[in-house]
């Protein structure tokens, strides 16, 4: 297969397709389906397209996934609000559609503090016999074999443990502000990390004005935090000797504190 970059021989593109990956995003704006349509129609219009249509859906407990359809092709995205992260793909198939301007909308109103142009590709490339057979893309070595799931990251880094920063916000199933509701939810939590009942773990909890700090240490693994209950939030830690999935704890959390959306940094620990 051909997959030589193309010298200017004439031939023309049927499309041009630019991903761009957008860091350090308002996790709250990524988190709201109905704000991310808007965000996306302004930043089709500011670029000159023509709007056909557009879907947006909610996942559950969070993230996003959404498409502006325009006649000259698409803008599409799905978001990780717990990463404060958004993979963005927009597609034309005109000379009209300012990528530049869109790419700066889009920045602006999803809160983006840094963003990367990953890849600009030409799509379709149209010679003397019709479409050509190339690779618009081609992946380096070091791109192949990266683990979408965190239980083979660990397996594969022979990893020893596991932690997780956990922020949930928006909280409405429990008065943050109350030790005994804090206690029982802490309880849950410990329990599905220890894979059993931990009725007996060590429980510690300080008040600071309206806010409950708190740490419970159980076998091989302990978790911690602070609540904020004038922003209704709770931010936790998370350690075991052992791997635990930090995305099931922290849907696990949300459901149980009735959370809007979460944040969270996990670590493999070698």
């Amino acid at each position: 297969m051909d997959t030589a970059p193309l010298r200017d021989s004439g031939n023309i593109a049927l499309g041009r397709q630019m991903t761009v990956e957008f860091y350090d995003c308002n996790s709250a704006v990524l988190s709201d389906s109905a704000r991310m349509e808007k965000v996306f129609l302004h930043a089709a219009e500011v670029s000159g397209a023509h709007v056909v249509n557009s879907v947006f859906h909610s996942f559950e407990p969070q993230g996003v996934s959404g498409v502006v359809v325009i006649s000259e092709s698409h803008f599409a995205v799905h978001a990780w609000p717990e990463h404060d992260y958004a993979a963005v793909d927009l597609f034309t198939c005109g000379d009209g559609v300012d990528f530049d301007r869109a790419v700066k909308a889009l920045g602006a109103g999803m809160g983006s503090g840094y963003w990367i142009i990953s890849s600009l590709v030409n799509r379709g490339i149209l010679g003397e016999n019709g479409v050509e057979r190339l690779v618009p893309v081609v992946e380096s070595d070091s791109s192949h074999g990266l683990q979408l799931s965190w239980k083979a990251r660990y397996e594969h880094t022979c990893a020893r443990a596991m932690s997780s920063c956990i922020d949930i916000y928006n909280c409405s199933k429990i008065k943050l502000d109350n030790e005994n509701e804090l206690k029982n939810f802490a309880g849950k939590i410990v329990d599905l990390l220890a894979e059993k009942s931990s009725e007996q773990y060590e429980w510690g909890c300080s008040a600071n004005a309206d806010e409950l700090e708190f740490a419970c240490s159980f076998d091989r693994g302990h978790l911690s935090g602070f609540t904020c209950p004038e922003r209704s939030g709770i931010y936790l830690d998370v350690f075991t000797a052992g791997f635990f999935d930090p995305r099931a704890i922290a849907e696990f959390a949300m459901r149980e504190l009735g959370g809007q959306y979460y944040r969270m940094q996990p670590q493999v620990r070698q």
